[in-house]
């Protein structure tokens, strides 16, 4: 079983029941663009492993299902992708980081000359 075919398997659980994408959205507050995904399989458009871990728990509470089967279900298939190596996370994280800091400071340093031009201590910009 692959992440297609454990999508299928949610979405037809879901018919089974009579229940629409919509109704689940609705009731998980999970956003219908991801229940998509997760029943299409398009694990690029899921995020990380821990948050469709509980989507699967809440999904399948839901529909009616066990969420712990649901979740050995995905665990079966989730085992084929590697995870992450510690390192890669981190250059992740960091990089991440690196680029808020980055939008902070432009946004500080942007404020501060609005600040000092609005106040009248350094000449504003003539435009011609």
């Amino acid at each position: 079983m692959d992440h297609v075919e454990f999508g299928k398997y949610l979405s037809q659980q879901r018919e089974l029941r009579g229940l629409s994408r919509d109704d689940v959205a609705r009731e998980t507050k999970i956003p219908p663009t991801l229940i998509a995904a997760l029943e299409a399989g398009q694990v690029e458009r899921l995020p990380s492993r821990i948050f469709v871990v509980n989507y699967i728990r809440a999904y399948a509470q839901v529909i009616g299902m066990s969420p712990d089967d649901a979740v050995l279900r995905y665990e079966e298939v989730d085992k084929s992708v590697p995870a992450p190596s510690p390192a890669q996370l981190e250059k992740e994280r960091r990089k991440r980081a690196y680029a808020g800091l980055s939008v902070l400071v432009a946004a500080l340093l942007l404020g501060v000359y609005l600040f000092l031009v609005l106040s009248g201590k350094i000449p504003s910009p003539r435009l011609r």
